[in-house]
């Protein structure tokens, strides 16, 4: 598990750093996630940034694992509605099969468990975070997380107004 984990956890963490201190910064990052429509794009930014790097890390450490999952998969399942669904399956198209990926592999770590090397495991809380429990924690409070977040946050154009 601390390979998928590392694999997994590791490429939240350049993701987010990209979107903090890429090319455009958070400023850029701010100004794509307004053009699709998200409210409050300059928090979002720095939110989605930070959950990035913050539940890569936890996701790396095996710390929290199935929260740290669930907070990745938010992320995912955000992605995938704001800016990939439109484009269908693949990702040369810039749809959401890199996404979907991304997130069923949190999953399948909380179902999994951290395993033994990871924080978790040296707190003696694997096992109540693991299997059913871990999987039911990251995809409720993941998914959940993410319909409140666009609820609140995600209001895109009028479908007329986004093909002219």
């Amino acid at each position: 598990m601390l390979i998928l984990r590392v694999a997994v956890g590791g490429t939240f963490i350049a993701h987010g750093y990209n979107h903090a201190f890429g090319p455009g910064g958070l400023a850029g990052t701010a100004r794509w996630f307004d053009s699709m429509g998200m409210k409050y794009a300059p928090v979002q930014a720095f939110l989605s940034a930070a959950v990035e790097i913050a539940a890569g890390l936890g996701l790396v450490l095996g710390l929290l694992t199935p929260l740290m999952a669930a907070a990745l998969i938010s992320v995912c399942a955000v992605a995938t509605v704001t800016a990939h669904r439109k484009n269908g399956f693949f990702v040369f198209k810039d749809g959401y099969e890199y996404v979907l990926l991304l997130a069923l592999t949190c999953v399948a770590v909380a179902v999994a468990g951290p395993g033994s090397l990871s924080v978790d495991h040296g707190m003696g809380i694997d096992v109540m975070s693991s299997g059913w429990a871990g999987a039911g924690i990251a995809a409720v409070l993941g998914v959940g997380g993410a319909a409140v977040l666009l609820a609140v946050s995600w209001r895109p154009a009028p479908a007329s107004a986004q093909t002219k």
